[in-house]
């Protein structure tokens, strides 16, 4: 297992390594606003809204759903706004439309100019990011496969560019009917490097009844995988890659003698939206 999860103590995980070239992208232009969208636990936002916080930068996070004045802000909206995002609902029906022209100039005309981050911030300036995992991780041994989990494709679509047609990836999907990130992350190879890749697999049958379903069955192997190897999996994204990962040595799928990596993508700030620790 590659513990991105540590690899820093507030953007941990792939969180971090999309949002690298995004920042600098951004201050290059100029910009001192970052605005962005999420649901309303999305590891996204709550990373955006560190990044703010450790780079002085204004941020701005646009939530699927309209806002319940009735209601505290969940563990991870209440963290970012204590982070200094400012958050703006937007209706299901607008939020469907947020990549459209006229709705993103109508949010940029309410917040002011700022660098646009798509959500989950998969975007080109994201792959670079996530391809330099590959050969930080050739250095310190040999490996023959990459396994990760997919919400958006794009660190998939980066460890692509970074395998560059060689090894074999796994991309487990943490949605229900995500047959659609197939082509998603084909176009964010082909616009990056100009290539089609053949040495990867999108895997939908592990999504365990779909995104932030926290199944019994689950919540158990979280448990029994921490009690085992001292190591916390997030419930939407690393957990379900892990399922699918063993079942696959159990089927004998990997080839006798090679090495698989499994990386721990981070989204431990998941567990405060569930209202508890898995422990």
């Amino acid at each position: 297992m590659l513990r991105e999860d540590l690899n820093h103590p507030e953007l941990p995980g792939n969180k971090w390594r999309k949002l690298k070239y995004n920042l600098l992208e951004a201050r290059r232009l100029g910009h001192d606003t970052l605005l962005t969208f999420g649901g309303a636990y999305s590891n996204h936002l709550a990373a955006v809204a560190a990044a703010g916080r450790l780079t002085g930068l204004r941020t701005i996070g646009v939530v699927r759903g309209e806002e319940l004045s009735s209601r505290p802000l969940n563990p991870t909206l209440a963290q970012a706004r204590a982070d200094g995002m400012e958050l703006h609902f937007l209706d299901r029906a607008t939020y469907r439309r947020k990549q459209e022209p006229e709705v993103e100039a109508a949010l940029l005309q309410k917040t002011g100019p700022a660098y646009v981050l798509p959500e989950g911030g998969s975007n080109l300036l994201a792959l670079p990011g996530c391809a330099e995992l590959v050969p930080e991780l050739a250095a310190l041994t040999a490996f023959d496969a990459l396994c990760v989990a997919c919400g958006t494709g794009g660190t998939l679509a980066g460890l692509l560019t970074g395998l560059a047609g060689q090894r074999e990836a796994l991309g487990f999907a943490a949605l229900k009917g995500a047959d659609f990130l197939r082509a998603d992350v084909d176009a964010l190879t082909r616009q990056a490097s100009g290539l089609s890749y053949a040495n990867w697999t999108l895997l939908t049958q592990y999504h365990g009844g779909g995104y932030a379903r926290l199944s019994p069955e689950l919540r158990s192997f979280i448990q029994e995988f921490q009690h085992r190897h001292g190591v916390l999996l997030d419930p939407i994204y690393t957990s379900k890659m892990l399922v699918g990962v063993l079942d696959l040595l159990n089927r004998g799928y990997f080839r006798r003698g090679s090495t698989v990596v499994a990386i721990h993508t981070g989204g431990l700030q998941a567990w405060a939206g569930f209202g508890d620790n898995p422990t």
